[in-house]
């Protein structure tokens, strides 16, 4: 929570250029409260731009379900990967460790995006994006 803490700082300084698609609204949606409420009063503390699917992202995730870099069930993290990946995210920041952070996904996300010449994108934790400050 601390790393998740220090990172939402660094947001809220405008030290990133944050998306977050409606895929994540939707997610969100679906939350219960006082979660649900907690957390769109977060994103409500930033700026963020919001990309929306298109038919490339669509065909994306189409092809990671072909190779199967994750299964049907998980077919909302693979919307987010092929949506970050068509949108041109330099990382996805993730507390998902089960399918996003997680070594066997990453290898095959960056396998089909290299096969079909699409950029790498970098599936890290909070933990590794913060701290990276050497002014100081």
């Amino acid at each position: 929570m601390a790393d998740t803490l220090m990172l939402w700082n660094d947001i809220k300084s405008n030290n990133y250029i944050i998306l977050i698609s409606d895929i994540t609204f939707e997610e969100l949606s679906r939350c219960s409260e006082p979660k649900k409420g907690l957390l769109n009063r977060f994103i409500n503390e930033i700026e963020f731009e919001n990309p929306i699917e298109t038919n490339e992202s669509g065909e994306l995730l189409l092809l990671y379900l072909q190779y199967k870099v994750l299964s049907e069930k998980n077919r909302d993290d693979l919307r987010h990967i092929a949506l970050a990946t068509v949108s041109a995210c330099d990382i996805i920041v993730s507390w998902n460790f089960k399918h996003f952070v997680n070594i066997n996904t990453i290898n095959k996300v960056q396998a089909v995006n290299q096969l079909h010449s699409y950029p790498a994108i970098k599936i890290l934790p909070p933990s590794m994006i913060i701290g990276g400050n050497n002014d100081e």
